[in-house]
């Protein structure tokens, strides 16, 4: 990297490893596996891109959700409580915003406001998102590369009952109510994957692809709607894996039920690999849904059962653990379509 870049705090690019994994994440479930990985690889063992389709202007200031709350869940920085945002936040300033209706739907905290300042700051300067984010993952102590999906602009509209939303609108000023339709993504066809895509899956040095379990339809559907990138990952020569957000007909957390059920989709994970299944090479499903495991298996993706619901740092490097082990089984020569086996656990 450039001396300028290093000068302004930018994390340099990590040197070429031999297996890398690449996560594609976002959301509250995505950076809670997100940080399990990055508990068991190193550094330039492990890239995360986020979506980058919920960003938008608050108040005056640039805010990424998704971005910051994988950045505050891998620097441990993160509210236990509600997942995002920061522990111990006080919210001063949203009182003082109160009286103003047009900003106060949207929360900021006190020590959330210093990320969107400094973000603010780097774009006025000439950075670019990506640069952005690693100089404020380089002042976090965040040594794994998090990147954002793309360095052009893409936002996600929910479709419904009462016309097209953009995100924050959906999902914070109306909390979801709305009826969805559809979801789209202003941008798509145009904007294209961030460049280290290129070189993650085009390259032999690529261990696996995971899909977090984040909100296919909110949180992965805006990366997988890059330009071109479906394909790039039905060519890549790495095991893609996805890990459902659904367990026992519920999502894990968020809308992803309601918005299946509002779409005509049976909430289930069948309908989570039928929705990835262009690409994808297998799936992990919890163990009290291993009853899909014959439907799924039949699509041709492998299926591996296990405890899907991360509620503390342990279960987060445990599923962690469990992708990794299932991803190398699957790119074993002669893996079998159904699965006796997978590290040591019945499947």
């Amino acid at each position: 990297m450039a001396k300028q870049d290093q000068e302004r705090g930018a994390v340099p690019d990590p040197a070429p490893a031999a297996a890398r994994v690449l996560a594609l994440c976002g959301g509250v479930g995505g950076a809670k596996l997100a940080h399990g990985l990055s508990r068991i690889l190193a550094p330039e063992e492990l890239f995360v891109a986020v979506n980058t389709g919920d960003d938008f202007e608050h108040a005056g200031l640039p805010v990424s959700p998704d971005l910051d709350t994988v950045m505050y869940t891998l620097a441990e920085a993160a509210d236990p409580g509600r997942g995002w945002g920061i522990a111990g936040e006080t919210w001063c300033f949203m009182a003082m915003l109160a009286p103003f209706k047009e900003l106060s739907w949207f929360n900021l905290g006190d020590k959330d406001l210093a990320t969107h300042l400094r973000r603010a700051q780097a774009l006025r300067a000439g950075l670019d998102l990506d640069q952005a984010t690693r100089s404020l993952c380089h002042s976090f102590g965040v040594r794994h590369r998090i990147f954002p999906m793309s360095l052009e602009r893409l936002r996600t509209v929910v479709v419904t009952a009462q016309g097209r939303l953009p995100f924050q609108d959906y999902f914070v000023r109306l909390g979801c109510r709305p009826r969805a339709r559809a979801v789209e993504f202003d941008g798509a066809g145009r904007a294209g994957p961030h460049p280290l895509f290129d070189s993650l899956l085009t390259g032999d040095s690529l261990r696996a692809v995971i899909l977090c379990p984040s909100n296919p339809f909110l949180s992965i559907d805006p990366i997988l709607s890059l330009e071109t990138l479906r394909s790039r990952l039905r060519a890549v020569g790495a095991p893609v894996v996805a890990v459902s957000p659904i367990v026992g007909g519920k999502a894990l957390r968020g809308p992803a039920a309601k918005l299946m059920e509002e779409m005509n989709l049976p909430v289930n994970n069948l309908s989570v690999a039928e929705h990835y299944r262009d690409f994808l090479d297998g799936l992990i499903i919890d163990e009290a849904d291993r009853h899909e495991t014959g439907a799924i298996e039949r699509l041709g993706i492998r299926v591996k059962t296990a405890a899907a619901i991360m509620r503390s740092t342990q279960d987060r490097i445990a599923l962690a653990e469990t992708c990794l082990r299932f991803a190398d089984w699957l790119s074993r020569p002669g893996a079998a379509p159904r699965l006796a086996d997978c590290g040591g656990r019945p499947v």
